[in-house]
């Protein structure tokens, strides 16, 4: 009787095996990766396909490399993606121990007052302690599933995490490097107001002495004036841009360290490679790829609830109505089973589930799509904008001699009487206006290398 029985068991097993819930096709992808970048001129031929992890550090300055290692350590959203991390390390056990045998005890001493059939009342005492053991087979690889889709939930985390640090040290080094270019203005701030100062002075003796009318006097200190203005407005940003990177360094505004100043500070040659070595580099797209591997094991998962359950126990115990006979020579008990579990009628909420679980499959397809194409266009705005800022700083810098020239010659012109004060002030200004665009290209231009070092996954640990 016991053959025919395991027969009629393994018989219904296998019928019911064909019984999992459909699996919706995934969407085709319609990803493609160009063979090279639109942009027309390389930035340097890439010895390798990896950018530096501590790529800061190209630019050779001490004060911004220990900014950004102490922003890493103590920034509030890493701390947080660092915990989630921890989170889902923790998922991840949780779901490999659901694959492995459980053992549990128990010890149950009862003691009960009853009548006997006469009506009179006995106490009984009752000793029991039990080993449970329990195993569920995982026959069709639902909990193997499970278990999958945790561990790439996990890696998405670890990925996340190096997305958060590769993206606040971006932050933090655009951040100071704004901040020299601020220091840098204001030092022009001041050096136009001390020449403000000596045109604003000798405007003053020529109008004493009647070689000029009070006109040209007054629109010397005028722009004297305009000039002072703009010290105390650099100096509050200046302030606000401490303040803020005080802030990602998760600590209380104060100052921040200087190292180089602009003109010192040159935007590193960076290998830039083939469009394909960004799925090896970024990873947002490390993270997206995760979550595609992570939603289809949760797919399975879903689909394999209808399949039958296997779960194998056993239990062993003693028994005993004395307690010292308990502890000495108590009644041994045993029982084994194994007991299988198939759903046949859930009104469709397996189906919905898995249904559900595929959606969520193929938008992680999609999201993944969306972040190659978004690292293409980031890596290309990136190449160009340096590019460009570069071609523009070259002609700013021969629009600045031009300027340099022409206020000498307008300077001598009307300190020799031969033009008025508004020949001179027209070219200050122009000079003054060169000066400043420079400052704003040079300070963009090391802001597009660091943009370029983000874009291309600047360096992250992958674990």
């Amino acid at each position: 009787m016991k053959r025919p029985l395991a027969g009629m068991v393994i018989a219904a097993s296998l019928a019911v095996a064909g019984c999992a819930a459909r699996i919706p096709a995934p969407l085709s992808s319609q990803l493609s990766l160009p063979e090279s970048w639109r942009s027309e001129q390389r930035l340097s031929e890439p010895s390798s396909t990896q950018v530096h992890g501590a790529w800061w550090k190209a630019y050779g300055d001490p004060a911004l490399s220990d900014l950004v290692a102490r922003v890493l350590a103590h920034n509030t959203d890493i701390r947080l993606a660092q915990l989630r991390v921890a989170e889902f390390r923790a998922r991840l056990a949780a779901a490999d121990a659901s694959r492995a045998p459980t053992l549990a005890a128990t010890f149950a001493p009862v003691r009960t007052r009853t009548l006997a059939y006469n009506g009179i009342p006995y106490t009984t005492s009752l000793f029991a302690g039990e080993i449970q053991a329990a195993y569920e087979v995982d026959l069709w690889g639902r909990l193997g599933h499970a278990s999958e889709a945790a561990a790439q939930s996990l890696a998405a985390e670890k990925a996340n995490a190096d997305a958060a640090a590769l993206s606040v040290a971006a932050l933090t080094a655009n951040g100071y490097l704004q901040l020299r270019g601020l220091d840098a203005a204001l030092e022009l701030a001041r050096a136009t107001l001390d020449l403000r100062e000596q045109s604003r002075r000798l405007a003053q003796q020529q109008f004493e002495t009647g070689y000029t009318s009070r006109l040209e006097w007054l629109q010397a200190q005028a722009e004297y004036q305009a000039a002072a203005e703009q010290v105390p407005q650099l100096q509050r940003q200046i302030s606000d841009q401490e303040n803020a990177l005080s802030l990602l360094a998760g600590g209380n505004p104060g100052p921040i360290a200087r190292g180089k100043s602009l003109d010192e500070l040159s935007p590193p040659e960076i290998p830039v490679g083939l469009p394909s070595a960004l799925l090896q580099r970024r990873p947002d797209i490390a993270r997206a790829a995760h979550n595609v591997a992570a939603a289809k094991a949760g797919v399975q998962a879903s689909s394999e609830q209808l399949l039958p359950s296997f779960r194998l126990t056993a239990t062993g115990g003693v028994q005993s109505t004395d307690f010292s006979k308990f502890l000495h020579d108590p009644t041994y008990l045993w029982r084994i089973g194994a007991a299988m579990a198939a759903p046949i009628w859930d009104g469709g909420r397996v189906q919905a589930q898995t249904d559900a679980a595929a959606a969520q499959r193929d938008q992680s397809l999609l999201a993944y799509e969306h972040a190659v194409r978004t690292a293409l266009v980031e890596v290309e705005n990136s190449m160009t904008a340096l590019q460009r800022l570069r071609e523009q700083t070259a002609q700013n810098e021969a629009r600045r001699a031009t300027a340099a020239e022409t206020l000498r010659i307008a300077r001598n012109r009307y300190r020799n009487g031969y033009a008025s004060y508004l020949e001179e002030l027209d070219a200050q200004r122009t000079l003054f206006n060169a000066d400043v665009t420079r400052l704003q290209l040079r300070s963009r231009l090391l802001g597009a290398s660091v943009d370029l070092y983000r874009a291309l996954g600047g360096g992250w640990s992958g674990d």
